[in-house]
Order: structure tokens, then C-alpha cells, then sequence
């Protein structure tokens, strides 16, 4: 359920919106300044926003500012203002777009499904980047390994084998797959290498979250992170 708040002042326009968006299958909230908008945002978190500037007790380009404190909810600015600056202003206050008014609602309509096609993609892959293997939290990001609140050091190739099988659970790889993808170099002879590093890797992992098996040895095949 993508739930779009509407943070505009003149009622009929809100109206207009939601009826469009409202065919596409999206669920509605309608603030009418500012003030109101970060009291509904705070009981209803939105998918996407779309505001206007010129409103009452706190515009648009606050409301923005405000949002962005904490929030990188996506937010398409609606306004009459329509000189070159003012969107210029719109953009550098945190909105992702810009359109000006009167406006087409099929083209808002189009504009809203991209920001939230964007969003959606740049979500997914957020989460690729942060994988759970037992205790330990593994971020590609910031390239940190922590289990139970403490950050385990490891070495590049170390985070580089741990997220390669953390990232497919369940599934053996060889010592030559793990050297080919981490080493980059063809696998032959990588036996004893690969080896090494897993149990240099396992030793820390052990430190940091004892009694838990984070990584399986099948033997005679390679190794595993179970899901």
C-alpha cells in the first residue's frame, strides 16, 4: 500500500489530485500548510509527498527543510511560482522535482510513479548492501562487520568472502569460485589460500559471537552461510 500525503492549501487542487492518484491505487493524506503536514507525517509516515510553496503559518520550502532533517521521503513541488529560480530554490531545499501550476494531472500522475520507481530501486539496493548472516550485521557500505554491539576488524578479502557467501545463503561455493570472485585471479592451486581466510575469518567471528557457526564447511565441496 503507497500511501502520497497532499500538502497544498487550496482544497480544489488537493481534490483534483487525489482523485487521479486516488484511480492509480494510491492512498491518500491531505494537510493544508506546513504545521499540519508534520503532525500527519508524524502519525502516518507517506511514500511520497507532494507540496506546494505558497501556504499559510509554514510554505512549502519549510516544510522541505524541516522534512529533510530527518526524512528522505521523495517530494514533488507543486507551485504557481514558476521562474527559473524558484525552482532552482525548490530543488537545492531537498524536493527531487519541480512542477509548476496549472499542471497536467496525467503528467503529475507520470511524475509521481518515477520518483517512486526511483525510490523503490535506490531502497532495494540499500538493502543488498546490508545483509544478516546469525548475529552478525554485515554492511558493503561502510564496509563494517559488527555481532552483538561490537565491530569485528577484518581485513578486505575477509569482508569480501563473508559478504559473497552471506549474500547467497544456502549455497556451497568451491575454494576456487571464492578465490575467482574475491581474488579475481582464476582459481587453480587456490585451495590452501581460501582456506587460510576462512579460518583467520571464522577465529574473529568466534571472538565476537562465540558458540555460533557462522560459516559450514562441506566438505569435499567448499563452504556456506546457512539462511
Amino acid at each position: 500500500m503507497t500511501r502520497i500525503l497532499i500538502v497544498d492549501d487550496d482544497q480544489q487542487i488537493a481534490e483534483l489530485i487525489e482523485v487521479y492518484l486516488n484511480n492509480e491505487g494510491y492512498v491518500i493524506d491531505k494537510a493544508g500548510d506546513g504545521v499540519e503536514a508534520l503532525q500527519v507525517l508524524a502519525r502516518t509516515p507517506a511514500d511520497l509527498i507532494i507540496l506546494d510553496i505558497m501556504m499559510p503559518k509554514m510554505d512549502g520550502l519549510e516544510f522541505c527543510k524541516e522534512v529533510r532533517k530527518t526524512n528522505h521521503v521523495p517530494i514533488l513541488m507543486v507551485s504557481a511560482k514558476v521562474e527559473d529560480m524558484d525552482k532552482i530554490i525548490g530543488l537545492m531545499t531537498g524536493a527531487d522535482d519541480y512542477m509548476s501550476k496549472p499542471f497536467n494531472p496525467l503528467e503529475l500522475t507520470a511524475r509521481v510513479k518515477a520518483l517512486l520507481r526511483r525510490a523503490n530501486y535506490e531502497r532495494a539496493e540499500k538493502e543488498e548492501d546490508l545483509l544478516y548472516a546469525g548475529s552478525l550485521q554485515i554492511d558493503k557500505q561502510s564496509h563494517t562487520v559488527s555481532g552483538n554491539e561490537t565491530v569485528i576488524k577484518l581485513t578486505a578479502l575477509e569482508f569480501d568472502i563473508l559478504f559473497l557467501l552471506a549474500k547467497h545463503p544456502g549455497r556451497v561455493f568451491a575454494s576456487e569460485e571464492i578465490f575467482e570472485r574475491v581474488w579475481n585471479e582464476p582459481g587453480e592451486g587456490s585451495n590452501k589460500t581460501v582456506m587460510v581466510h576462512i579460518s583467520n575469518l571464522r577465529d574473529k567471528i568466534e571472538a565476537a559471537v562465540p558458540g555460533e557457526t557462522i560459516i559450514q564447511t562441506v566438505w569435499g565441496v567448499g563452504y556456506k552461510i546457512e539462511k
